[in-house]
């Protein structure tokens, strides 16, 4: 399989954005854009109470028209993602709502939501085991070639998909959602071109961080 040049699509990133929220981030992957917003901990309902750990609860909310089917899956995926890595167990009996906006699709939809729930979660001050940082890539039907974090026009001839979410300790596998078909070759290949390309990603949460930390101390 041939590797497409290893470049992600420029990020942009602001923090504090909402004021209700105790963190919150809006980011751009290229023309994608997610806001997100981290409530929490709170009181949780009693249904969903838990003695021995905080509920995590995730609302996702397309840009447009009703929540889908695909916007339940995403919820499941970030819920999960997520759980990996707060510390909950500090916070039992008690709730933390990430609610994450869609503004832009342009590709990577799930990506782009799985950082900016992580610099949400970031700006709350919630302990966090780890970052976490999601790729997606996707393989070409004709050339075969994978491509990294692809634009939706670039979408429109894949043979397969993935998003990946990585942990910023030893950038374990976290999360993965795959769709179309590939060999596992082809699985393997795109998990590690994916784990190289997470480490950009965990660099630009540092500078964000930094410039963030650098304006609160002036």
């Amino acid at each position: 399989m041939e590797q497409d040049k290893c470049t992600l699509r420029e990020m942009n990133c602001e923090l504090n954005h909402l004021s209700m929220p105790d963190g919150s981030a809006m980011l751009m992957q290229g023309d994608t854009c997610v806001a997100a917003g981290v409530y929490g901990p709170i009181e949780a309902r009693l249904a969903k109470m838990m003695y021995d750990k905080a509920h995590i609860e995730v609302v996702f909310s397309p840009v447009k028209g009703p929540p889908s089917i695909d916007g339940r899956v995403k919820e499941l995926y970030i819920k999960e993602t997520c759980e990996s890595t707060l510390m909950i167990v500090l916070h039992p009996g008690t709730a933390i709502s990430i609610n994450l906006q869609e503004m832009e699709d342009s590709g990577g939809l799930l990506a782009c939501a799985i950082n900016a729930a992580n610099l949400a979660l970031i700006n709350s001050g919630l302990p966090m085991k780890f970052t976490i940082s999601a790729v997606h890539c996707m393989i070409e039907r004709d050339s075969g070639k994978t491509i990294l974090d692809p634009e939706e026009n670039q979408l429109k001839n894949a043979r397969a998909t993935f998003t990946y979410a990585f942990d910023s300790i030893k950038k374990d596998l976290i999360t993965c959602h795959t769709s179309g078909k590939f060999t596992e070759k082809e699985l393997m290949s795109s998990i590690e071109q994916c784990r190289e390309a997470s480490q950009y990603i965990f660099d630009f949460y540092r500078d964000v961080v930094r410039k963030y930390a650098k304006c609160t101390a002036q």
